[in-house]
């Protein structure tokens, strides 16, 4: 779990049996039946692809499109035809990777890093590749050389986004996603679309099921041979419903969930080992500082406590992100020149380059946050940012949609949110509001005692 709530000394992944359950019942009725919608393949139900870059790329030499057996139901070889076939209309350099994506893979469950593998073996540019996603249900689209010259990015994007393809197969949701290549709609179908949600999440009102905010995958359908599990997970399932309806809505910030694709496939362990990194240059560097000639000494040694208190509690990418954004805190202490926090959608994008306003999606309010200038550059063309995500109540959302007061970084935007300069991360966790490192320090002596 990845919000700012106490947890055992051990961390350990939030459960919620009742999801489980109905999730294993379900599959359970699937494999008796031998079907399973390509989604729930995609999600971990088969194995991770086996597939590497210099083997997608070879099948590439013969057709512009690769798909990995685990999604062969959902794209047919009569699809891959009809796709193979779009693609050559256009006269464009597009090829097709669907593969169904996860941590331990040859591409470390990272479609971005698949994509980059896959060019490179291939030699090609220029060159458009449209893939799945790390979920399987999204797809993502890259161009080489870099740019926006074809709008691929924004043209994948817009097809997550649109109504009518909302239970459509991803052979449709591909085809779909080179026809706007082709015409050159990418950005402003994804603008349009944007728009439209955006009206549609401003005019809900608050009690309504904040469940509809995410796009559903294609549900499996027909009949189930073993009565006695269906009907044990309708029951299940109309529990959870029930649940979520009791459930307040809360629509601080919303984003689609493409936004999310290069957090999922996040390694922790290398960002801890780069949030320890960064507590032990902020120790050296606190040990050749004067007091007399640095005035924010005293800062930058409150920060440099609290970043080492966070990282010894740390449960997973959004804690370690604050001690990033910690130690930050503590070298802008002892800078002599104002420093910005770090960027307030990703603190691992680095130290903000300007402060900006932005309005979040379905809210009429602004909010000043400081910003790297890759995401600048993404709110400028009305574009979604690439967001640090967190699980939630069994739901992927920008970390700052978590009720801020359950997460001190919600509260807080890793420093963009903070009142004014008295109003420091370090202080915050000094006084308690990082509950964890609070429990974990309580238990440590009682146990004393």
């Amino acid at each position: 779990m990845s919000s700012d709530r106490p947890t055992t000394t051990t961390p350990r992944p939030v459960r919620a049996p009742l999801r489980a359950l109905l999730a294993a019942l379900l599959l359970a009725c699937a494999v008796l039946l031998g079907t399973g919608s390509p989604a729930a393949r995609a999600a971990g139900a088969t194995p991770a692809t086996t597939a590497t870059g210099a083997s997608i790329a070879e099948a590439l030499k013969t057709s512009p499109v690769y798909v990995d057996p685990a999604f062969a139901a959902a794209v047919t070889p009569a699809q891959q035809q009809q796709i193979t076939e779009q693609i050559a209309a256009t006269g464009l350099p597009i090829t097709v990777v669907l593969v169904p994506l996860q941590k331990g893979d040859a591409f470390g469950g990272d479609a971005k890093a698949m994509a980059a593998v896959v060019q490179e073996r291939l030699g090609r540019s220029p060159l458009i590749m449209i893939t799945s996603d790390d979920y399987g249900s999204w797809l993502n689209g890259y161009e080489w050389p870099a740019g926006d010259t074809r709008q691929v990015r924004d043209a994948a994007s817009a097809v997550g986004m649109i109504k009518e393809l909302k239970d459509a197969g991803l052979a449709a949701k591909v085809g779909r996603t080179i026809e706007l290549i082709s015409t050159g709609k990418g950005t402003e179908v994804y603008k349009a679309e944007a728009d439209r949600l955006d009206r549609e999440r401003s005019a809900r009102p608050a009690t309504e099921d904040h469940a509809t905010d995410t796009p559903s995958g294609s549900a499996a359908g027909g009949p189930f041979a073993v009565v006695a599990l269906l009907v044990l997970a309708l029951v299940i399932g109309g529990a959870l419903l029930v649940r979520s309806r009791r459930r307040p809505r809360h629509t601080a910030f919303t984003f689609p969930d493409a936004v999310f694709a290069a957090d999922r496939a996040a390694d922790e362990a290398g960002l801890r080992r780069q949030a320890a990194d960064e507590v032990l240059a902020l120790g050296a560097a606190l040990d050749g500082a004067d007091g007399a000639t640095t005035p924010g000494l005293g800062r930058a040694l409150d920060a440099y406590d609290a970043a080492g208190r966070v990282l010894d509690a740390a449960d997973g990418l959004p804690d370690l992100a604050g001690v990033l954004a910690l130690a930050a805190e503590g070298r802008a202490a002892l800078a002599t020149e104002p420093h910005l926090p770090l960027c307030f959608f990703d603190p691992r994008h680095g130290t903000a380059a300007r402060r900006t306003t932005w309005r979040p999606l379905g809210r009429r309010e602004r909010v000043d946050v400081a910003v790297c200038e890759d995401c600048a550059q993404a709110l400028k063309g009305r574009r979604s940012p690439q967001v640090l995500a967190v699980r939630d109540q069994g739901r992927t959302v920008p970390y700052f949609e978590v009720p801020a007061d359950r997460s001190l970084w919600a509260a807080t935007g890793y420093g963009s949110l903070l009142s004014g300069p008295d109003d420091t991360l370090a202080a915050r966790v000094t006084s308690g509001e990082f509950t964890r490192a609070t429990t974990r320090r309580q238990r440590a002596a009682d146990h004393q005692d």
